[in-house]
């Protein structure tokens, strides 16, 4: 990965809910974390982790999740650094979101996660823009049922455009996070018909994923955050994810595949 001025970096921590059952385990999941900001900040870059509700207690109880996203934010805001809120499956959704406004209400540095299978997005995203909510718009990974997202690609995609468009527009910091060729180049197109600015968005990617595509982006002087799965559980993660949508799988392949063949050609 090239770096530079629009090079960014996010650490990620992948959430293995059963490993996550006591308030132990989500106490050390939120230190994890805190020390991961003081090292990336004493490193010198951006101080920027991502961490899901269920890591920091939300199954033990909603208050240890708020004391450890409390302790996190804290920690992040005397770093300088920023905490985004991931989002999980939909039985999780209406709890992660009341979480975050309350979080919100308190802190600054504080970011979330919608996902733009679900058919509720387009209503909470205009919501959550009335707080100034930072948000990262993601497809979505989780196998949902049909009466409450979208079951096609196409439907997916279409209005993940929309909300990619309206955050554009009037969105704080949006992030654009997908890896679909087409989505991004809609983005810049869109960003530059309407004059917004390239440092007032983001793109995210998946470390090892595209990088012909983030490091021609960074010599166009787009932001690039790269996404960098962090601790000990990343590998049972990416199966669980992989079982629970064998789409993800393919995915994966043909990344490989495209970034191989974009090696070749300016090889």
């Amino acid at each position: 990965m090239q770096s530079g001025p629009g090079a960014l970096a996010a650490f990620g921590w992948p959430s293995v809910k059963s490993l996550t059952s006591s308030r132990e385990e989500a106490d050390a999941a939120s230190t994890d974390a805190m020390r991961a900001l003081d090292q990336v900040a004493q490193a010198g870059f951006d101080p920027y982790v991502s961490v899901k509700l269920t890591q920091l207690g939300l199954d033990v109880g909603e208050h240890v999740a708020v004391v450890n996203a409390t302790r996190l934010l804290e920690r992040a805001g005397a770093v300088g650094g920023f905490v985004c809120i991931d989002m999980e499956g939909s039985t999780y959704t209406t709890r992660t979101i009341e979480l975050f406004r309350g979080l919100r209400a308190r802190f600054d540095n504080v970011g979330i996660v919608l996902q733009a299978c679900l058919y509720r997005t387009w209503q909470d995203a205009h919501d959550l823009q009335e707080l100034g909510a930072r948000m990262r718009i993601v497809k979505g990974a989780y196998s949902e049922a049909a009466h409450i997202a979208y079951r096609r690609k196409r439907d997916t995609d279409r209005n993940y455009a929309r909300l990619m468009e309206y955050l554009l527009l009037h969105g704080t910091a949006p992030a654009i996070a997908t890896h679909d060729d087409a989505l991004v180049e809609r983005a810049c197109t869109f960003a530059d018909r309407h004059e917004v600015g390239r440092d007032r968005f983001e793109f995210q990617m998946l470390y090892g994923v595209r990088r012909d595509v983030k490091e021609r982006f960074i010599q166009q002087g787009y932001r690039v955050r790269v996404y960098v799965p962090y601790g000990s559980q990343w590998y049972p993660y990416l199966t669980r994810r992989l079982a629970e949508r064998p789409a993800n799988l393919l995915f994966m392949a043909g990344s490989v595949v495209r970034e191989r063949r974009a090696g070749r050609e300016s090889g």
